[in-house]
């Protein structure tokens, strides 16, 4: 663009897959705040709420599109229509404990989605940058902090999507030279967590006990031992991965583990309560199969990234205690 005799050049282009979940909606903050122009999609604008984006005030500064994952055409259509420099798919189904109940579902949006996606980069010819949402449920147990290097054990459906997904993302780029990358992300939490993720079941758990709404709080086993960051901290990870010069995978975690156990003691001492007192263990509430112990190591993003997690789990609770006091405070 020209303007006066001076050139300008065009905000960069970033194109979101999955922008109303948690990491979208902080994933749009961040990039239009580096002067980023966002577009995002739902399989139908129209109908979807957006209430994330809405909560961090920034509904109207996204572009919104129609795109159903599952569906080549349609994807092709969204990328042909707004030719990103960046794409990041951050959609399909994202609750591990819901892919035991829905497994067939669960891989199809996994890998359909991923899969759509690159190869509607590569139909297009477009140089356009990926990101794709991989997870730490890919390794299963961690005896060690896993890095990239570490093989891939899953032990859910949800798991099973990713791992494949991730190595679609490796050949499409060993074979067809696209910039195209995974995130391996532990496990990152935030206000907007939906309810059904356990951890937003603690906080608001404990809430209620403390104003006397309940007195028991079920929960499964408390032993395993989970690697948790902030949400907003781990989105930042994803934008820089796209800015290397070549593309790479990243391990991205705290490097430190924390049993459930000790979650729960964290919730409930922000509100002066002995979780001893009013939690109890339901075996109904059990996975099929899980993880004990999960923990990763970053150190690659910490070298190549500049990247590292600030936020421990003890930090993370304590934002989330205070954003659901605040959030209860106005309504």
């Amino acid at each position: 663009m020209t303007i006066g005799g001076m050139t300008r050049s065009e905000p960069k282009t970033a194109l979101i897959f999955g922008v109303s979940g948690q990491d979208g909606a902080y994933l749009s903050q961040l990039l239009l705040d580096k002067g980023y122009a966002v577009h995002g999609t739902s399989r139908d604008r129209e109908m979807a709420g957006f209430a994330n984006l809405r909560r961090l005030g920034i509904f109207g500064r996204v572009i919104l599109h129609s795109s159903v994952l599952t569906d080549f055409r349609s994807v092709v259509e969204v990328i042909a229509r707004v030719r990103p420099a960046e794409i990041y798919n951050l959609a399909s189904q994202a609750s591990v404990g819901l892919s035991f109940e829905q497994p067939v579902e669960t891989l199809n949006s996994t890998i359909s989605s991923t899969i759509n996606i690159l190869e509607a980069i590569r139909f297009l010819g477009l140089d356009t940058r990926f990101y794709s949402a991989c997870s730490s449920e890919c390794f299963g147990n961690t005896e060690t902090p896993a890095d990239e290097a570490t093989p891939f054990h899953p032990r859910s459906p949800y798991g099973v999507g990713k791992a494949a997904a991730f190595w679609a993302v490796a050949n499409y780029r060993e074979a067809y030279g696209l910039f195209a990358c995974s995130g391996i992300l532990f496990n990152h939490e935030s206000p907007l967590r939906p309810t059904r993720y356990v951890t937003q079941k603690i906080i608001r758990g404990a809430a209620d006990i403390a104003e006397g709404k309940t007195d028991v709080l079920e929960l499964g086993t408390l032993s395993i031992a989970r690697d948790w960051g902030w949400a907003p901290e781990y989105v930042d990870a994803m934008a820089r991965m796209l800015a290397l010069d070549e593309p790479q995978d990243f391990v991205i975690a705290t490097g430190e583990a924390n049993r459930l156990e000790d979650f729960v003691a964290q919730a409930f001492s922000c509100f002066g309560l002995d979780w001893r007192r009013h939690v109890s263990g339901n075996p109904d509430l059990l996975r099929p199969s899980d993880i004990a112990f999960s923990v990763g190591n970053s150190a690659k993003a910490e070298r190549l990234l500049g990247w590292r997690a600030e936020r421990r789990m003890a930090d993370v609770v304590t934002g989330l205690v205070e954003a659901e006091m605040a959030r209860r405070s106005t309504t």
